[in-house]
């Protein structure tokens, strides 16, 4: 009850010989609250005022208990209360400073939740008054902007990132809020960048920044280049490179909460893995941000300084910064493990992509899978991922599964980090295939293979990887959309899935000799797709039914029946299998194959040399021939 009563401004009840007693500042939101002027009675209103300490929920719930046309009748005593307390931000003393921000949050957020039907110009109005809006936010980003950049106290500078978090959330729709007008005329984005460049004010204050950064580079991205645009981003970007990015390998690597022997938990962070995001897709200089190695936590070593190692840029690219990626330092130690906040960034994926039942994990997992996309769509990220020279260890979370075993930690190979990307996808196809089918995140999952492979075959990067199991993985997931087909195309449309499998795979049969490590690979394509052949004739089946019908399947359904044409050779050899005289021969011819195949790669037959569609089809032509 002494709770209710604090909250309510009370600090006696009222009885039979006595009235209620008050909190002072209680009586003077009272008085702001009625029709008349404050001051005109007291002219030291507003000086008194700031120096009472602020009740939060008082002003708020008083706000929040007004309908809308006893609020407009009061709108000029709460103009006048913003403006004071703007002028109140200047002053000297710095508990008028702290209440004066305090009361500036609880108005905008009364106001808010007031006018939440409303458009963004009632709140201006009701707070401000248009005719003063654009001095009055003039005065208070520059306010901001003093406090922010000053040696003050960091209290000082959390209140003000959080009433700069209130104006720029006033609204659901961030590109709705006519008040980020204002905050993007008066820009504070040096203000930031100096609180995410020196390390103290880092750890007290990084996380509300990039929070704040990353909503203001959102305003209106899709329609108007704001003054906080991509360029201005890169330009600053490169003044505080480390401290900035420092802030993001900290706050990401933060978000993990795990036990070593249990189900590993996490932390979803939606607006972190926004700044990332924002961070990847506007400025190509963080691509060297997120390749800069150091040692992992915890390991003390003695840094050497290698001669820097230059990943290999495709033709028609220039790698941005490369200075920056020259100036690391990397222990020589083969003991040493080596960590970058790309390496991070697919841990904490791995985790978080595990259970995409609850909402927010759906949420996390989406935006992991973008930011992959946007780092598999660079040039330069793609030749360091895919650098021979640039080997991590890189242990991925494996979702406990009955059909596997546990995977030992200890013994994880040193490989490029395009290995550890194919892993986390194969990862992801593997552990979803579930009744509440995340549809959204496979075709992202496997866009993101597609544009590695188109990568590898276009710069001609052997990559020794084990593609069985991608291979495995995709088969099996074709195999789930057909035995679920009823299920499923209630809800999403399969076949949109189904085609990027199967261009996968036609992918591998026609260009695998560009990017597959050793001729054996390429057999093993041949060997899987052979071996599948009942899963691809049943896909087949499958398709032609629907396409053959008038439904609204059709079209979809007869791409991927043309897309089958390739792989759909292959099941013709099962019906030799019988015949031992024949797979002897079909061995020879074979191994003929092979050994021109692996001349032409050696380049002993370049003039003549086959593609590989060419090749595949020969072969198949040696076995029904």
């Amino acid at each position: 009850m002494a709770q209710v009563e604090k909250r309510g401004g009370l600090l006696r009840k009222s009885s039979a010989s006595k009235k209620p007693l008050k909190e002072k500042v209680v009586l003077m939101y009272d008085e702001i609250f009625m029709t008349e002027d404050p001051s005109k009675c007291s002219p030291r209103f507003w000086e008194e005022l700031f120096l009472m300490k602020v009740n939060l929920e008082y002003l708020e719930g008083k706000l929040e208990s007004l309908d809308g046309e006893e609020l407009m009748k009061i709108k000029d005593n709460i103009n006048c209360l913003f403006q004071h307390c703007i002028q109140a931000l200047g002053e000297e003393h710095p508990i008028r400073v702290v209440n004066a921000l305090q009361t500036l949050c609880a108005l905008i957020r009364g106001v808010h939740q007031k006018n939440k039907s409303t458009s963004g110009f009632d709140i201006i109005n009701m707070l401000m008054g248009f005719d003063k809006a654009e001095l009055c936010m003039k005065n208070l980003m520059e306010s901001l902007d003093s406090l922010l950049c000053a040696e003050g106290s960091e209290s000082l500078k959390s209140l003000c990132l959080k009433l700069l978090l209130c104006l720029v959330t006033v609204t659901d729709n961030i590109s709705q809020n006519t008040i980020l007008e204002y905050v993007m005329i008066n820009s504070i984005f040096e203000a930031i960048l100096q609180i995410l460049s020196h390390p103290p004010s880092r750890r007290e204050h990084g996380y509300d920044a990039v929070v704040l950064l990353a909503l203001l580079v959102n305003y209106r991205k899709y329609e108007v280049g704001g003054p906080l645009n991509g360029q201005q981003y890169k330009d600053k970007e490169e003044e505080h490179q480390s401290g900035f990015f420092s802030a993001l390998t900290n706050m990401v690597g933060s978000m993990f909460i795990a036990d070593a022997h249990e189900k590993i938990s996490v932390q979803t962070n939606e607006a972190i893995l926004l700044a990332l995001y924002e961070a990847v897709h506007l400025n190509r200089n963080f691509i060297t941000v997120l390749a800069q190695s150091h040692p992992e936590m915890g390991l003390v070593t003695t840094p050497v300084s290698p001669a820097p190692t230059t990943p290999a840029t495709p033709l028609g690219t220039t790698p941005p910064s490369s200075d920056v990626i020259s100036s690391v330092e990397l222990p020589l130690d083969a003991d040493v493990q080596t960590s970058n906040l790309l390496i991070t960034f697919l841990k904490y994926s791995s985790i978080v992509m595990q259970d995409t039942k609850d909402e927010h994990r759906l949420h996390s997992g989406k935006l992991c899978l973008i930011i992959l996309t946007c780092i598999a769509e660079d040039q330069y990220a793609n030749a360091f991922l895919h650098d021979d020279n640039m080997n991590f260890r890189v242990n991925l979370h494996r979702m406990p599964m009955r059909h596997r075993k546990k995977a030992a930690d200890k013994n994880l190979p040193c490989r490029p980090l395009v290995c550890a990307v194919l892993d986390l996808m194969v990862e992801f196809i593997v552990t979803h295939m579930m009744k509440e089918f995340p549809m959204d995140l496979y075709v992202r999952c496997i866009q993101v293979v597609h544009k590695l492979l188109c990568y590898q075959k276009k710069c001609r990067v052997r990559l020794h990887y084990t593609w069985r199991e991608l291979w495995s993985a995709l088969i099996n997931l074709l195999k789930f959309l057909m035995s679920n087909e009823t299920v499923l195309l209630a809800k999403h449309n399969i076949f949109t899935l189904a085609l990027m499998i199967v261009n996968l795979f036609n992918m591998f049969i026609t260009y695998g000799d560009t990017f597959l490590p050793t001729p054996s690979s390429y057999d093993e394509l041949y060997y899987e797709i052979i071996r599948m052949h009942q899963s691809f004739d049943n896909l087949y089946s499958m398709v032609l039914r629907l396409s053959t019908n008038a439904g609204q399947w059709k079209e979809a359904a007869s791409k991927v029946t043309h897309a089958l044409v390739n792989i759909r050779l292959g099941s013709i050899c099962q019906k030799y299998q019988r015949s031992s005289q024949f797979f002897q021969e079909v061995t020879g011819k074979m191994c003929l194959n092979v050994a021109y195949h692996t001349k032409a790669r050696s380049g002993q037959n370049s003039g003549n040399s086959k593609p590989a569609e060419v090749c595949f089809f020969s072969f198949l032509t040696l076995i029904y021939t």
